[in-house]
């Protein structure tokens, strides 16, 4: 395969697959190469327009009969955590989180095996190799990190190589507009710790520490209970038809149900 950057990104579709999240729906993704020297910008720029990355390639849904997936992202300054979301974050004030560039290790992978094996038996990625794994975190040109979250070890403030248990990591790009969560997992054992939701705070105030606006979160799919998370977080954008417009859940919209509007560029 030529993997040479273009003067402009060349896009492919792909053939109708049966959709991982809703049953008896078809799926196809639009898809582009993201190397070369521009990647970094056309990542920016396809992440804006609300497509994902896994390894070199960039992909969004292109479904013939289905809009489902909506890109989500959080606006970082606004955000407030809830009540529940500050227990999660004293309730988890032992763990340390570092990020790294983004290179592979055997705890990373044995942490991550652990969790596809409890959570995603069935699902795409299931069965993924050592090999594969090193692949997904290495497979990069653009500017990715892999943040760990650890348990903090004894001694660890007079030690900097003191390294407690390793209990979750995540996947992230650095963008010119803020933090995109490519992948995360975590031990699927410590269900009381919602590790999940530990991880997309701690990116929000990575993000406000930065200075930037978003963090990305992939796609919400109305009708799928394991995406139902992500509208949790709020404020936040989904990227519809006329552009990113501000969410506003169903309990609280005015009865003409007409979503206040932020878009790109305004």
């Amino acid at each position: 395969m030529n993997t040479q950057a273009a003067p402009s990104p060349q896009f492919y579709l792909t053939a109708p697959a049966a959709c991982p999240y809703l049953p008896h729906e078809m799926e196809r993704k639009v898809f582009t190469h993201l190397v070369g020297p521009r990647a970094a910008e056309m990542n920016d720029l396809l992440t804006q327009g609300g497509f994902r990355r896994s390894q070199n390639i960039a992909y969004r849904p292109a479904c013939e009969a289905c809009r489902a997936c909506i890109s989500v992202r959080i606006l970082a300054d606004e955000f407030s955590p809830t009540r529940s979301m500050r227990r999660v974050l004293t309730l988890n004030e032992d763990l340390v989180a570092t990020d790294y560039p983004a290179q592979p290790s055997t705890e990373q992978y044995a942490l991550f095996r652990r969790y596809l094996d409890s959570r995603h038996q069935r699902g795409g990625m299931s069965d993924m190799s050592a090999l594969d794994y090193a692949i997904m975190v290495e497979d990069t040109h653009v500017n990715t990190r892999i943040i760990e979250y650890r348990v903090r070890a004894e001694g660890a403030g007079v030690n900097p190589l003191a390294r407690g248990e390793l209990v979750a990591a995540a996947l992230t790009d650095m963008m010119s507009d803020g933090l995109s969560m490519v992948y995360s997992y975590f031990n699927p054992t410590l269900g009381h710790r919602s590790l999940g939701t530990l991880m997309i705070l701690d990116h929000i105030r990575r993000t406000r520490q930065l200075g930037l606006p978003h963090v990305y979160l992939g796609y919400w799919v109305k009708g799928s209970h394991k995406m139902d998370y992500k509208t949790r977080f709020l404020p936040q954008e989904h990227l519809l038809s006329r552009g990113w417009e501000r969410y506003i859940p169903e309990d609280n919209r005015p009865d003409d149900r007409r979503p206040e509007t932020s878009r790109m560029g305004d």
